[in-house]
Parts: C-alpha cells; sequence; structure tokens
C-alpha cells in the first residue's frame, strides 16, 4: 500500500510567493519582474514570524499547463476550465474553475494558480485522474512518482496530499475520502514536492513528507520555483 500524506489547514491565510526574477525565467516566480511583487522567492521579516507552514506550488509555467498571476501582476494569461488556487487581498484561499462561477463578480482577486483541469470534482474523482499520462511527464516515464495536490472541503478548507511514490488517481481517492469537494494538482516528482510545518507561527519548520529531498527550511532559504506560505 502507497503512502500518502493528509494535512489540512483550517485556519490561516495564505501567500503566493515567487522568485522576483526576469521575465525570461519560466521557474522563478513565474516570470515576475524584480521588485514587482511583495511575496519573493524567501519568507523573511514579519511575514517569518507569522509563518506557520510552506508547500510547493504548479508546474514550471513553460509546461504549457497553467496560468498564473501573483498580487495583481499576471505572469501567465489565466486560462478557462482550468483548476485554479484563487487568493484574495485578505489571504483566504478558495479552488475553483477558472470561468465556471469563479471569480464570482466583485471579487478582490490578488492572486490565481492554475494548473490543468480538477482532479477532484463535485467530491468524486475525476474520470480522467485514472489516465496517469495527462498529468504532467513524470521522471523517468513512470505512473507512480512524487506527487502533490491541493483540495478544499465544503467548510472551506484546505487539503493538501502528497507521497513520494503515487498516481493521480492515489491522490484523487485520498482527497475525495478526506471530503474535498474539489482538488488539483500541484507540481510532481521528487524535487519539488515539499511540505514544511511548524507547531506554531514563526517556529521551526520541519519536513512533513516522509522522503522528500529538500531541506524544511528551504522556504526560507529561497526557493527557484514558486510555492504557498500558510500564515498564523
Amino acid at each position: 500500500m502507497r503512502r500518502l500524506w493528509i494535512a489540512v489547514a483550517a485556519a490561516g491565510t495564505l501567500t503566493a510567493c515567487g522568485a522576483p526574477a526576469a521575465d525570461s525565467d519560466p521557474d522563478s516566480g513565474a516570470g515576475l519582474a524584480a521588485g514587482r511583487v511583495k511575496a519573493g522567492p524567501a519568507v523573511r521579516g514579519a511575514e517569518r514570524r507569522r509563518l506557520l507552514a510552506a508547500f510547493n506550488g504548479e508546474f514550471r509555467l513553460s509546461a504549457g499547463a497553467d496560468g498564473y498571476e501573483q498580487e495583481g501582476h499576471l505572469a501567465a494569461r489565466l486560462r478557462r476550465g482550468l483548476t485554479s488556487l484563487v487568493i484574495d487581498r485578505s489571504g483566504r484561499a478558495r479552488i475553483g474553475v477558472w470561468g465556471h462561477r469563479v471569480p464570482v463578480p466583485g471579487e478582490q482577486v490578488y492572486s490565481v494558480r492554475q494548473n490543468l483541469t480538477p482532479l477532484v470534482l463535485n467530491g468524486k474523482p475525476a474520470p480522467a485522474a485514472a489516465e496517469w499520462s495527462v498529468w504532467g511527464a513524470t521522471l523517468g516515464g513512470g505512473e507512480l512518482v512524487a506527487r502533490s495536490a491541493l483540495g478544499q472541503d465544503a467548510a472551506g478548507d484546505l487539503e493538501y496530499a502528497a507521497s513520494m511514490s503515487a498516481s493521480p488517481a492515489d491522490l484523487a481517492v485520498a482527497l475525495s475520502r478526506a471530503g474535498a469537494r474539489i482538488a488539483m494538482e500541484l507540481d510532481i516528482n521528487p524535487e519539488w514536492v515539499q511540505f514544511d510545518v511548524a507547531r506554531r507561527p514563526g517556529g521551526p519548520l520541519r519536513a512533513a513528507i516522509r522522503g522528500q529531498q529538500r531541506p524544511a527550511n528551504q522556504s526560507l532559504a529561497g526557493w527557484a520555483r514558486d510555492f504557498i506560505a500558510v500564515r498564523g
């Protein structure tokens, strides 16, 4: 039986973070130019004192599977029909399908990260979850690799699921059983699957996924890929 790890974030606010690098770099903060966004490649200062957890974002933009807006700056066109993590100016987050009641009129959208179509929809694994080859290029071309996903239940709580060896269907089933009404796949492959958590805001971070490769302080040291910070 494959080991999956699920965390539920019932409290806290979210910040989309990324390295504010040159527009030509597809991995660093989704190509956001230096100085244009506040949340850069590392969590520091006042934000560090509030940090409860940090987890990986989605595919690199060059994969062509996603869109990205951070702090009102559009890095890659937001596409209708893609599953979207939407964060408002207060840090509240929700997951929905862009263009299908997301966003709602008047919603104060601050950051959006998109990736593929839903992994879970209406509380059930999407039929496409069984087709592992459509969920991103894997290291070595195999089905069972490091994968991560983010879901949301009926109460609005976010649920992060990950494993260093899983199929898309494994994640979809685990999240639906945990109560997720909708879920999206996040990044895949061992170099990029990461979840770090502290016992209290500002406390020391520990790696939460057994076998994850990057150190628990990656979000503090700086990361070349976008990630999500959870604040207390």
